[in-house]
């Protein structure tokens, strides 16, 4: 694939709960010079401002009031938007979740979904260590299993059967990246 000189390539990552999103678009960050351009964020920025939790069930209950109210495409059409007023060649928007999230983004000429797997144990063990929402600390198991059940989950293997390219993420940081490498190899 060659690029002109203001196209973009858009790679966009869809996994279930600690799959390696954040990890992967790092990654990409580090050694391709990529931005990433988070989904949830604007739903983030909201639930400070408001002084809530960043929790998942907050962030899902509020994306889904944003969507019935303004549109189901709406976080879609606001990642557009800051896609196309980016300076960067490459994007990387690590939380795909839902197909209204591709209504806008996967209209884009260089829109690239990769689809990440791994075991629901070894995702467990990881949402616990990093804990990057307010509640990930003292998940149980049961209740990582009841988030697997939120409207914001439960379209992300059906959509993860759509993408191009799909990463195996139930080994080492090192063989996570060789899998990137040779995909970005391809698409570069």
């Amino acid at each position: 694939m060659i690029l002109k000189p203001k196209q973009q390539i858009i790679i966009g990552l869809v996994g279930e709960i600690a799959s390696g999103k954040d990890t992967v678009a790092d990654y990409l960050s580090k050694k391709y010079q990529s931005q990433t351009i988070s989904l949830s964020q604007p739903l983030r920025d909201i639930l400070d401002r408001l002084y809530l939790p960043q929790n998942r069930i907050n962030l899902a209950n509020l994306g889904m009031a944003l969507r019935k109210k303004f549109g189901q495409d709406l976080l879609s059409k606001v990642i557009a938007q800051a896609v196309k007023n980016s300076p960067k060649k490459i994007i990387c928007l690590p939380n795909i979740r839902l197909k209204s999230d591709l209504v806008e983004i996967g209209k884009m000429k260089y829109f690239i979904l990769i689809a990440i797997e791994v075991k629901p144990k070894t995702r467990y063990q990881r949402i616990i260590k990093r804990a990057q929402n307010t509640d990930d600390k003292t998940k149980t198991w049961s209740a990582f299993l009841k988030d697997s059940q939120l409207s914001t989950e439960t379209e992300i293997r059906k959509i993860a059967k759509t993408a191009k390219f799909t990463i195996n993420n139930n080994g080492s940081y090192q063989e996570l990246y060789t899998q990137v490498d040779k995909i970005m190899k391809k698409i570069k």
